[in-house]
């Protein structure tokens, strides 16, 4: 029967008078037990074990300790054994009554699948913890079963926001292993893509960042210009999104024709619309109040979390891998570090639409140090042949076929390659024991590091903050549970 409730083979059906059972203590609320039993249940069900934020009374008081920063400063034992400072908050500082909230994953400002645990004051956020795992995918796992040349298809779908960055940084860690070096075309195209996929990143999340904030306007314009973008990565990789275009050895084809005028096309027009964005927001009111002050994070605590990205450039710390380790061509290039100076969800804004500008100038100076010749390495065991040889050519459907079917095979090794993508220190640790597919894959993932700062931000700030300072962080569920 639809909708029918049964708890097992005991229970009645619908309807059928209730036998008293044989002996029935006196005072037993057989009810309660049931109500009970059902409760446990419930809960053994929707638990996400120790994921999940405790009352504080049955928190153990190290634990307290890390989600206030204090053992990022001490020793555990140290920090377990350390008296409190007067001076600063204690580690429980509610005084009334709490209670226990999740926000997400359902909800739409948690950006996709992230739920967050809040205990609330009133309307104060006291502790909070990010329980994440909703979107898990195993794409580490996957990667051992998949190809040097498949891997690329794979990683491009973690941070599905900035795609090419995760191509770019799995395709310098292969050629790494392989040790090859690409023409300099390819890395100026890698380049050139990368930084229209920071600016294409950070519009989006100036759109949503807009619709948190409750600016449908800035939800329009953002979308707008990364359509604008879109169509060019359509046009030059045949893909919107998830490319495959930043393979191991180079890029998967040369620019097409005109794309310099679609260039500037795209560098004119967002240029004079982040000056709208500036003038829509950054002197609202509303906007100011909801952002200045809100979710501030100390550099110290910003570099002891692990934070890359705007999250640690906002707390003046001016730390960007394009400079500080530069890779591609960017020491070839002048652009400016964007960094803050309070750190404040404000700051988070201000650095992402002024690396927008910055991203623009970079691409600016691609188009005029474009160099010519080949967009791929031409050695035969990494590149395979152009289409049209392998109908003229037995040897040349050979190294096709021999390419596409075993694949690259890099000698025995491990490597490391960190880059700099929107969200921060994007990195692909791989192990090679010289077979054609990696032994090991790990991703360095900054979504899910920064995540470490969220109970940090929100500590002590009202729930209405809450959103304003997770959409801050700007987090790609997709690279968290990967």
């Amino acid at each position: 029967m639809t909708g029918q409730l049964t708890h097992g083979p005991g229970s009645r059906a619908p309807g059928a008078p209730t036998e008293p059972p044989d002996e029935v203590e006196p005072g037993v609320d057989l009810a309660g037990e049931l109500d009970a039993d059902v409760e446990a249940r419930l809960e053994a069900e929707t638990s996400e074990g120790p994921q999940e934020l405790a009352p504080e009374e049955a928190t153990e008081e190290v634990e307290l300790l890390i989600e206030q920063g204090s053992v990022l400063r001490l020793p555990e034992d140290s920090a377990a054994e350390a008296p409190l400072d007067p001076d600063r908050d204690n580690v429980r500082f509610g005084e009334g009554e709490t209670m226990i909230i999740n926000l997400g994953p359902q909800h739409p400002s948690t950006h996709g699948v992230l739920r967050m645990m809040l205990e609330l004051e009133g309307e104060t956020v006291l502790r909070s913890k990010p329980v994440i795992g909703y979107l898990h995918t195993g794409m580490e796992k996957t990667a051992e079963e998949l190809t040097y040349f498949q891997g690329a298809t794979n990683v491009t779908r973690m941070d599905y926001l900035a795609p090419l960055s995760n191509e770019l940084t799995f395709s310098l860690a292969v050629e790494k292993l392989l040790d090859v070096q690409i023409p300099p075309r390819a890395t100026w195209i890698r380049m050139l893509m990368a930084e229209l996929q920071r600016i294409s990143s950070h519009v989006i999340w100036a759109a949503t960042n807009g619709m948190d904030l409750a600016s449908t306007t800035m939800m329009i314009f953002g979308f707008r210009e990364r359509e604008l973008l879109l169509s060019f990565f359509e046009k030059v990789t045949g893909l919107r999104m998830n490319h495959n275009y930043i393979r191991p050895g180079g890029v998967a084809a040369d620019l097409p024709d005109g794309w310099e005028d679609d260039v500037e096309v795209i560098c004119d027009t967002i240029e004079a619309r982040v000056g709208d964005y500036d003038e829509l927001l950054t002197g609202q009111p509303i906007f100011r109040e909801r952002t200045e002050g809100v979710g501030v994070i100390s550099p110290e605590l910003a570099v002891a979390l692990s934070a890359t990205g705007p999250i640690l450039r906002a707390a003046g710390v001016a730390w960007d891998l394009r400079r500080s380790m530069p890779y591609l061509a960017y020491g070839e290039v002048d652009f400016d570090v964007v960094v803050g100076t309070v750190g404040d969800t404000f700051d988070r804004y201000a650095v992402r639409l002024n690396e927008i500008r910055e991203s623009i100038r970079i691409v600016r100076q691609v188009l005029e140090k474009m160099p010519p010749g080949d967009y791929r390495v031409q050695d035969k065991k990494v590149t395979p042949p152009p289409r049209a040889r392998i109908d003229e050519s037995m040897e040349a459907l050979i190294h096709h076929f021999k390419l596409f079917t075993r694949g690259l095979e890099p000698p025995a090794g491990e490597v490391y390659v960190g880059t700099e993508s929107p969200r921060g220190e994007v990195g692909c640790y791989l192990v090679s024991d010289g077979s054609n597919k990696p032994y090991r894959m790990h991703w360095r993932a900054p979504s899910f590091v920064n995540l470490q700062s969220v109970p940090a931000l929100l500590r002590g700030g009202l729930l209405a903050d809450a959103i304003a300072i997770l959409s801050s962080v700007d987090p790609v569920l997709g690279e968290v549970d990967r």
